[in-house]
């Protein structure tokens, strides 16, 4: 599989090793972007293996509670500007309203909803402020917990909306508790949420990598089969802290050190009740769609072109 600077470059960005290091990685790997991480990791050279950036469209992810029933919802825009209007966040603020009082199945039950305080259907309000906002406006997402306690959290006007779900013992306000999980969620964005949901699969990679790494250094290389499998499995607990959210180390260290699990239970017990997470739904706005680039230099350029003809 043939290679490109732009592979290269990806994979400096998703492993913050050299631009030499990634080509020869990419050689030794056919061009095999996910294999080429692995051996980068192998080699001791890739300190963490972060996500690649996810080009943004733009939009607003809300994330709200309405009547105790916890909704998250992505609505996309075409500009910025557009999505700081008052018109589309007002648009935005009663989709979640239809969305935590009908409980509709998806995207497309939600659009055959009544728009609040209207005869009109969501999908023909879309249409009414596609006209008047001037842009094309989509709704691409949303996921809700009726039960349970739910808290939410927006991030930078709408860049990032967060909803933690929560099982509460005793007469308490978990609302500062739920907040700084959902700001840990935002900053830290685990891929899963608990070490007991982590694929076998995922379990048994790890392990690879962390036994190719031994064999690659001159000082283990040489220890039994078994012994490096015994490391390796002592490891995962590291794995489990960079990857899961109840086994990573607290951001706010100022109010807690230690685990966010530990954090849950102790800031839980010091209010007089216990907590439990449950779940939760974190939403990236425009995470993982292509955004239209425009060349405006080369915009102009053919205009005048077009208009010398």
């Amino acid at each position: 599989m043939a290679f490109t600077a732009q592979d290269v470059k990806a994979l400096r960005e998703m492993t913050n090793v050299g631009m030499m290091d990634c080509k020869k990685a990419l050689q030794a790997t056919d061009g095999d972007i996910d294999k080429a991480v692995d051996w980068l990791r192998e080699k001791g050279l890739a300190k963490a293996a972060k996500k690649a950036s996810r080009i943004a469209a733009e939009g607003v992810a809300l994330a709200t509670v309405i009547g105790g029933v916890g909704v998250v919802i992505e609505v996309n825009s075409e500009t910025d500007f557009a999505a700081k209007t008052p018109a589309f966040l007002d648009l935005v603020n009663n989709l979640a309203t239809v969305v935590a009082t009908d409980a509709p199945a998806d995207v497309d039950a939600l659009k055959a909803c009544k728009y609040p305080n209207s005869n009109l259907t969501v999908t023909e309000i879309l249409q009414e402020k596609v006209m008047s906002i001037g842009e094309n406006i989509q709704i691409r997402r949303f996921d809700r917990f009726a039960e349970n306690t739910s808290v939410a959290y927006v991030h930078a006007g709408g860049s990032h909306g967060v909803l933690v779900n929560l099982a509460v013992e005793g007469d308490i306000d978990v609302t500062e508790i739920g907040k700084n999980v959902c700001m840990q969620i935002a900053a830290m964005n685990p891929k899963f949420w608990d070490k007991s949901l982590v694929p076998q699969a995922d379990i048994d990679h790890e392990m690879q990598v962390q036994v190719a790494l031994m064999e690659n250094d001159p000082k283990m290389a040489s220890k039994p089969a078994a012994v490096k499998e015994k490391i390796a499995a002592g490891k995962l607990n590291a794995f489990y802290k960079e990857s899961c959210l109840l086994q990573m180390d607290f951001v706010r260290s100022d109010l807690y050190q230690g685990s966010v699990e530990g954090y849950i239970a102790d800031a839980a017990k010091k209010l007089g009740g216990k907590v439990r997470f449950l779940n939760a739904v974190h939403y990236t706005k425009g995470e993982g769609i292509e955004k239209r680039v425009d060349d405006f230099a080369a915009e102009v350029a053919a205009q005048i072109a077009s208009a010398g003809k």
